[in-house]
């Protein structure tokens, strides 16, 4: 008995990210991105409807144009090999290319790191498409399964766009192994599907930083400390922050309404015990920096140098926020014991000192 299966673009269509890149590569555009900007505060208002829309208005040329039409045939054989196991063709991307991945929770200084692997490679930061240097593509989140959508299939077709824009971006030469940076937030929700896809030989960088620090640094880029003092919606951090804590069991009603430290301490925690679980912070080639001016400058200058670059790396910008809300960081202590507690649960250390100094 055979039994046949088919699914066209109808059921998997092209995301607009994938056609975005594909649009700018055709006219020779580079992005005038702000990914790596995190001195200006405030968020990059995006409208994804309009992105949508955007997207669909030129999507007939990106395939009706040769290149176009080679990448989107590309992407969608990359999509069929993991979503049916076809490793070889996975295992021949790993072998051209070696991954640099920066993961860790926002505003804990992954971008920081990002920027100069890139810079170390010869890149020039604003001109590096944001789906290909930060973490908002592939789009990796706790497993969602609607209508018309299948979290882990649309999870899937994504890597395969983003290894296909991968290919174009840094090309396919064979002569030496490539070295692509890729900030990696998300990865924490299925890091065993990036560590598959990406291979043995990734190079892990997991930062981390002080809640009651991380938590000023996102309300400042959000907007502000909401006069409320409850959390808010204004942008992807805080919307993550409010979808993580419902997921883990908290009425809908008491996560959109909870003081926003109470709020954002509970993510932090879920995004901490999550990492061992993953087995990225578990795996021989992760290196773990906590949040510091002269710990992430030492790190970028390094990373420069075993890439074989001779770029300085540019100054880490911190604060100190113990006097704004001494407050949170004695709430904030017990949690932060407890997160370390499940990493030594697991036979891995973390660094509650430098943790603590709460930069």
């Amino acid at each position: 008995m055979g039994v046949e299966i088919k699914v066209t673009d109808r059921e998997f269509p092209v995301s607009p990210a994938f056609i975005e890149f594909l649009y700018q590569r055709m006219h020779g555009e580079h992005p005038d991105s702000r990914w790596h900007d995190q001195l200006t505060e405030g968020l990059t208002q995006i409208d994804h409807r309009e992105k949508i829309e955007i997207a669909q208005g030129v999507a007939e040329e990106v395939m009706q144009n040769p290149l176009g039409q080679q990448a989107i045939l590309r992407s969608y054989e990359l999509f069929t090999a993991i979503l049916t196991g076809a490793r070889h063709k996975i295992l021949d991307i790993q072998r051209r290319y070696q991954w640099w991945c920066v993961v860790g929770a926002p505003r804990h200084g992954g971008s920081y790191l990002t920027k100069h692997l890139f810079r170390a490679l010869g890149f020039d930061p604003k001109r590096v498409p944001a789906a290909i240097a930060h973490d908002g593509f592939p789009e990796a989140a706790p497993f969602i399964w609607e209508d018309g959508q299948n979290g882990y299939c649309a999870l899937m077709q994504q890597f395969a766009e983003y290894l296909t824009m991968a290919e174009i971006f840094f090309g396919t030469a064979h002569t030496s192994r490539i070295a692509v940076p890729k900030k990696a937030t998300k990865a924490v929700y299925h890091g065993a599907l990036f560590d598959a896809i990406f291979g043995p030989d990734t190079q892990y960088i997991i930062t981390l930083r002080h809640p009651a620090a991380a938590c000023v640094s996102t309300y400042e880029k959000s907007g502000g400390f909401p006069a409320d003092g409850k959390i808010a919606r204004r942008g992807n951090i805080e919307e993550w922050i409010v979808r993580d804590c419902m997921l883990a069991g908290v009425p809908p009603v008491v996560a959109e309404s909870a003081d926003y430290f109470d709020a954002y301490l509970r993510y932090w925690e879920l995004y901490h015990t999550r990492l061992p679980a993953t087995g990225l912070a578990a795996n021989r080639n992760a290196r773990i920096i906590v949040y510091g001016r002269e710990r992430m400058q030492q790190l970028a200058c390094g990373l420069c140098e075993r890439l074989g670059s001779d770029v300085q790396p540019e100054e880490f910008n911190t604060g100190s926020y113990h006097d704004r809300h001494p407050d949170w960081f004695a709430k904030a202590e017990p949690v932060v014991r407890r997160v370390a507690a499940h990493w030594r649960a697991m036979g891995l250390a973390f660094p509650v000192d430098e943790v603590m100094e709460g930069w």
